[in-house]
């Protein structure tokens, strides 16, 4: 059983006291954060790791390695491996959903109708259904009629807003092309419920739809310029669908501004930016931001002081001396909850592509060193490969048999001739792991109890397509020097502990998260009394994993 989180963050005091000990935990394993698994081979990663563990975890099933990021352990695991996991755990930040009405106690979740929810999936509606109805009740607490949606995207957060909650809504994005989507969109949309009602003689009820602004926003300053053009309430009766490419100049201003700004997953530093300008853009009142993609924050550099970096934020965590880098910012983006939900299969289909891609990183190490300078990036082989395999079982006259007999099986099982072989699978859009089954059907032969033999290919030619195919997205040629055959078999007895390997280091994944997301919740409480900030899990964490939302008000 994982053991609760024992901290809050209620005070600036006790969230330090949270980073510190976060830090504390964290400073050992600077080796494992900064570690990459395509260099698993290279530089023999497995080592790193106390041998104890990784001799218990190697005979561990893949179901019970899927738990280990959710801190759940087994009674026969090292005492020490089940303190590393229990104390990790306990350090993370939870993420279930608590009583929102508590600390909004005029929050209410409307239920989208088929119109406005048009194009989403159901994450999408399960975000926007939540977030619009936090962002809504923040405005009317602190008296604004105007959000700010920064990194609107095609505007669904900006629509909602707009014609559930009659808000007046300023979509950002970078995009022309999402904002020219977000305009016709919304003015569709109006069209709909003007029909409405003129049939139900409600016709002289005001609609405005979402005005869509691009703009690149590279800083606090650029974001904070367009607060300070004080924008007037949209009002788009019959306003030009492109309305959203004009420049800013043209948008009308407002006698005053009471602004909220809103951000639902957006990029990268975009979210410090956000933060940054709330504080610094006295019309802005309020606050609700979801982060995502960590690895691009910007990282506080050495003799470069002033540089405004995406972390550390706060004066207290620059203390801490503990800086991340992108290999722990990336990982950052790691879900407990969707590791847990997955299948043995797609576990295994996952660690196998981790250890293709590391032994296809030995090819290019020892054939073509040169194309290692450059960082180079294969894109989703290991989906193509599995795309490729399905096609080929499709073909087979095993198909039905195989449909018949599904492999689900310890993965410690699954050998034949000393090689693991491949599962179902499935790829998420932003967590680096593994999240819905696709492909029902074993793509490759294994010899595992319970199950049929559904072919002959080994792993080595599965891993000799992948590198083929790797090498060809870099524009080589593969050369007849190249013994794929003796790498793999030199690589291969290690391959079954990539997925040990890369359990324990998932783990660390949501305790980054919530350092990451504690700095800036402290930056704010750095403030003093004049900003009043909390941190709150809005959203289902397994639907959506980025699910935290820091929420400030100027008092």
């Amino acid at each position: 059983m994982a053991r609760p989180c024992k901290y809050s963050c209620e005070s600036a005091t006790q969230t330090l006291e949270w980073i510190n000990a976060i830090s504390d935990f964290l400073k050992p394993f600077k080796s494992l954060l900064n570690a990459h698994v395509v260099n698993f081979f290279k530089d023999r990663l497995w080592e790193s790791l106390d041998k104890e563990w990784i001799d218990c975890l190697r005979e561990e099933s893949a179901d019970n390695l899927l738990k280990i990021p959710s801190g759940i352990v087994q009674d026969d695991w090292p005492a020490s491996l089940q303190e590393f996991i229990l104390t990790l755990r306990s350090l993370v930040l939870p993420r279930e959903p608590g009583s929102l009405q508590m600390m909004l106690p005029d929050l209410h979740v409307a239920s989208l109708g088929s119109v406005l929810a048009q194009g989403m999936n159901l994450k999408k509606k399960h975000e926007v259904e939540i977030m619009s109805a936090v962002v809504s009740a923040v405005a009317n607490g602190v008296g604004a009629q105007t959000i700010i949606d920064v990194g609107a995207g095609q505007g669904y957060l900006a629509q909602v807003l707009s014609f559930e909650y009659q808000l007046s809504v300023i979509a950002i994005d970078a995009s022309s092309h999402h904002g020219t989507v977000t305009s016709a969109r919304g003015e569709r949309i109006k069209r709909h419920f003007a029909a409405q009602m003129r049939k139900s003689q409600h016709g002289n009820k005001h609609l405005n739809v979402p005005q869509a602004v691009t703009c690149h926003v590279l800083s606090s300053d650029t974001l904070k310029a367009l607060m300070e053009k004080n924008f007037e309430a949209p009002n788009f009766e019959g306003s030009d669908a492109n309305r959203g490419n004009q420049p800013s100049s043209h948008i009308q201003r407002r006698n005053e501004s009471s602004l909220v700004l809103a951000g639902l997953h957006a990029c990268g530093d975009l979210s410090v930016t956000m933060i940054r300008t709330f504080l610094d853009c006295k019309e802005v009142k309020a606050l609700v931001s979801i982060g995502c993609c960590y690895n691009l924050l910007p990282e506080e550099c050495s003799g470069n002081t002033s540089f405004l970096c995406g972390f550390p934020m706060s004066a207290s965590t620059k203390l801490t001396g503990l800086l991340l880098g992108k290999n722990a910012r990336d990982l950052a983006c790691q879900s407990a909850e969707r590791w847990r939900s997955l299948t043995e299969d797609a576990a295994l289909q996952n660690f196998e592509v981790h250890a293709f891609r590391a032994a296809f990183q030995m090819v290019l190490h020892k054939y073509y060193p040169e194309v290692l300078i450059k960082n180079p990036s294969i894109g989703r082989q290991g989906k193509a490969l599995r795309r490729q395999q399905f096609m080929r079982v499709l073909q087979s006259q095993h198909v039905e048999e195989s449909i018949t007999f599904p492999l689900v099986t310890p993965w410690k099982h699954c050998k034949i001739e000393g090689m693991t072989h491949t599962m179902k699978s499935g790829e998420d859009d932003n967590t680096g792991t593994c999240a819905r089954s696709v492909d029902r059907i074993s793509i490759t032969g294994c010899g595992c109890k319970g199950a049929k033999s559904l072919g002959r290919s080994s792993k080595f030619a599965d891993f000799e397509e992948f590198s083929k195919s790797g090498l060809r997205r870099l524009g080589l040629s593969p050369s007849h020097e190249v013994d794929f055959l003796g790498l793999w078999k030199e690589f291969q007895p290690f391959s079954e502990l990539v997925g040990p390997y890369w359990s324990i280091r998932a783990a660390l994944g949501p305790l980054v998260e919530t350092f990451l997301l504690l700095d800036r919740l402290l930056f704010l409480q750095e403030q003093g009394s004049s900003v009043e900030a909390v941190m709150l899990p809005l959203f289902d964490s397994t639907l959506s994993p980025r699910n935290v939302a820091i929420i400030a008000r100027k008092i």
